[in-house]
């Protein structure tokens, strides 16, 4: 029975920090690039397609771009919105300053190195048990 636990607990560390620091290096490159978003206030009107917010940038031009459903939902009934707009763009625009989607493989990356630690941990405990 102990020598399954320890087989199980070799598996899951491999697996564990394989995992881990691949999701982690996937991360790593997804957030450089994503870019620079910087905060902004913005106007939030009705358009022919739908609401849509208009801000200016740092060289004084004009962004805008269309909400989407769950940006509207968020957004309200305001008249305006702190937002993040992409450096050198004038129609990207998001509601968080960090990226979603890097956010979640940061995550799962550290959930993976976690089970490589616990892995790791019960592997220890195991040795010095039977010791």
């Amino acid at each position: 029975m102990s020598q399954a636990i320890d087989v199980l607990a070799e598996i899951f560390s491999w697996i564990g920090f394989g995992v881990g620091a691949l999701l982690a290096g996937v991360a790593l490159i997804m957030y450089l690039f994503d870019g620079t978003w910087l905060p902004v206030r913005a106007v939030v009107e009705n358009g022919p397609d739908g609401r849509l917010v208009r801000w200016f940038d740092e060289e004084g031009g004009v962004g805008e771009a269309h909400l989407t459903h769950e940006q509207d939902h968020h957004i309200g009934d305001a008249d305006m919105a702190d937002i993040f707009v992409r450096r050198g763009s004038r129609n990207r625009m998001r509601l968080t300053q960090g990226s979603p989607a890097v956010r979640a493989v940061a995550r799962l990356a550290i959930g993976m190195l976690a089970l490589g630690v616990v892995a790791l941990v019960t592997s220890l405990v195991m040795l010095f048990v039977r010791g």
